[in-house]
């Protein structure tokens, strides 16, 4: 199975270029073998930029940056390090390395030419060492978020819910990306709910989105107290249906918007044909918390080793893992044997899919 440097070096002869230029983090990690370049958390570039060629590898990035970007980060690695003072400008320098140079790059960057799509695609399909990080890292966001919905109490606020999940993964160099948290009557009004300062009663939904070397776990559970409504009780039974359609047809050459479809069809057999217009369902994972959203019309197929994380939702409840395709049946890297399951027939097979915690 090739490796990130290999893939690029493929891209540079088939397109006929000099090189590729590197700036956005994930990249940064994919072409490093999970290494990272950057310093604040929120941004998408980095402070270390990688320039690729059929002969070498250069690392630019000021001086006030390279001692640990080449102690920590690209020791051994075969980087040849170019490092302006942090007063220059770093873009000038680039554009003077590669002057002559017919080069690609994953960010608008004055002439270079604009491949970022085709790049990122380059990376959907995992090597086994990356798998091997994943799971590492979908475990811990996985047992972080169920640890977190077994420890809480009624009173907390989101917000100190919110707190008690971040420091679970923090404290094994995790970036949380997304956290979010509903309770109550939130849960059944938003899909999409940043922590509030809301005090839990009852019910509460717990989402992370966790980073380390650059991959990306995202995962989401549910906690009660107390007996459930009947809404719930139903609901959890219709959604665990389209959970399972999407899922299961996520398999090597299926069409992405297809698999979409297939989650609409779903979505109306159980009586819920429009809820999938009230949140995105999610689509490929991997160095993003989705590479990009699956649509309708959507271009692409799904590749042995590529990630995926659904999320389809009706009111009240939602589903959300991480899995991983591999060629003769899928991986749910996001399954940790240690929650409450729905034991689920789907196509004469069974499956265990999460519940609500009942406490």
């Amino acid at each position: 199975m090739s490796t990130a440097i290999e893939r690029v070096l493929s891209f540079i002869e088939e397109k006929e270029i000099d090189g590729v230029f590197f700036r956005k983090r994930s990249n940064f990690s994919w072409i490093t073998e999970g290494k990272v370049n950057h310093i604040v958390n929120t941004t998408e570039n980095g402070v270390a930029d990688l320039l690729i060629t059929a002969d070498k590898k250069y690392c630019i990035t000021s001086k006030m940056e390279s001692a640990r970007i080449h102690d920590e980060e690209l020791a051994g690695l075969g980087y040849e390090f170019i490092t302006p003072e942090w007063y220059e400008d770093q873009d000038a320098v680039v554009r003077e390395l590669c002057a002559g140079k017919k080069v690609a790059s994953d960010v608008p960057f004055g002439d270079f030419l604009d491949f970022g799509a085709q790049l990122t695609s380059l990376r959907y399909s995992l090597n086994e060492a990356e798998i091997s990080r994943y799971r590492w890292l979908s475990l811990k966001a996985a047992k972080a978020v169920e640890a977190t919905c077994r420890e809480i109490e009624p009173g907390w606020t989101e917000y100190e819910i919110a707190a008690h999940l971040g420091s679970k993964v923090v404290k094994d160099g995790i970036t949380p990306q997304v956290i979010l948290v509903s309770t109550d009557e939130r849960v059944f009004k938003y899909r999409h709910p940043i922590p509030t300062d809301k005090k839990l009663k009852n019910y509460a939904m717990i989402v992370i989105c966790a980073e380390k070397n650059g991959l990306v776990a995202n995962v989401t559970r549910f906690v009660h107290f107390g007996e459930l409504p009947r809404e719930l009780r139903e609901n959890k039974q219709k959604l665990v249906q389209i959970d399972l359609a999407m899922n299961t047809a996520t398999r090597p050459g299926a069409a992405i918007k297809d698999i979409l479809q297939y989650g609409f069809d779903t979505y109306r057999k159980v009586g819920h044909g429009d809820d999938w217009r009230l949140l995105h369902q999610g689509g490929p994972t991997g160095y993003a918390s989705r590479e990009f959203l699956a649509t309708p019309e959507v271009e692409g197929t799904v590749q042995v080793n590529q990630a995926f994380a659904w999320n389809p939702a009706i009111k009240g409840i939602k589903s959300e893992d991480t899995i991983l395709v591999r060629e003769h049946e899928n991986e749910f890297l996001t399954f940790t044997g240690e929650w409450v399951y729905m034991e689920v027939e789907h196509a004469g097979k069974k499956y265990l899919r999460p519940d609500i915690l009942v406490r």
